[in-house]
């Protein structure tokens, strides 16, 4: 388990991270949300031990400084460190020194299944390849916590899908805790349990994709004449989108009542629209700015 508590990071006077608190369980995929800027990449170098954390970071009780303690942590920066000569082997083989558990057989089988050579330089791959690269020595050092910055960027669809079947093949069968940070809030969506908005510095919204997404609700409505804003003032609108007769919303409640609700209005028709949690993250920035 990790324990994050009254975590603040700063940088010069820019006050990045501002008194987290956070519990991860074990075995949990966590995604981490936000804009550019947010702190997301700050907080897993945090949570790595790359920046110090005042024991204010703690995995099972215990510091991440902690050498045995970092045997457990494999960081994947959004920009991986390699040098021009590196090939996938001999970097495999330098990790192996700080994680004498790494599988061999577990990192040839991942570059075979994304057809990299192993013996080719890796400053002629591109950043997808290199990103293969370093996922398939994520899964191979085989750690307790995983934490991956903008762990799909660079990644074409077919290797997307699969990093998650890996990951969550990995997960389910180790109990690992996976902490990852993505500008695809889609990618998210189906591949994370839980989620945790970072804005303004704080943690703005957590909890389970599902249940988050499901308080919403979207509909696509059309009218037999123009209709305005003020005959939509006493719902819970999140968004409101009117064009002539033709009006899609998004409101917060149970489906079923909001679309009792919208009958009232007498539109010509209705139709409940699906929601992703891209709408929802955006609502909870809007709405926590006072927007």
């Amino acid at each position: 388990m990790i324990e994050i508590k009254g975590l603040s990071h700063s940088f010069g006077k820019k006050i990045v991270l501002d008194n987290i608190d956070l519990t991860v369980p074990d075995g949990t995929i966590l995604g981490v949300v936000g804009i550019n800027g947010a702190g997301k990449s700050t907080l897993l170098r945090l949570l790595s031990g790359v920046y110090k954390s005042q024991n204010t970071v703690l995995y099972d009780g215990k510091s991440p400084m902690l050498p045995e303690t970092r045997q457990d942590i494999f960081f994947l920066p959004d920009e991986p460190y390699y040098t021009g000569a590196n090939t996938s082997n001999k970097l495999f083989d330098f990790y192996r020194t700080f994680y004498p558990n790494a599988d061999r057989n577990i990192f040839d089988a991942l570059l075979s299944e994304y057809k990299i050579d192993s013996k080719m330089a890796m400053r002629n791959f591109s950043k997808g390849m290199r990103r293969q690269v370093f996922i398939a020595l994520a899964l191979a050092v085989k750690p307790k916590y995983m934490l991956l910055d903008e762990a799909f960027d660079g990644l074409d669809p077919l290797s997307r899908k699969l990093f998650k079947d890996a990951i969550i093949k990995y997960v389910d069968e180790e109990n690992t805790t996976v902490i990852i940070t993505s500008h695809s809030l889609r990618e998210l969506e189906d591949f994370c349990d839980r989620f945790v908005l970072i804005d303004n510095a704080k943690i703005n919204s957590e909890g389970d994709i599902v249940e988050h997404v499901s308080r919403l609700c979207k509909f696509s409505l059309a009218f037999s004449n123009d209709i305005s804003e003020k005959e939509f003032s006493s719902l819970p609108t999140v968004s409101l989108e009117i064009k002539g007769r033709f009006v899609t919303v998004v409101l917060e409640g149970e489906s079923g009542d909001m679309y009792s609700k919208l009958l009232k209005l007498s539109p010509a028709v209705i139709e409940e629209m699906p929601l992703d949690f891209e709408e929802a993250f955006i609502h909870d920035v809007m709405s926590g700015r006072g927007n």
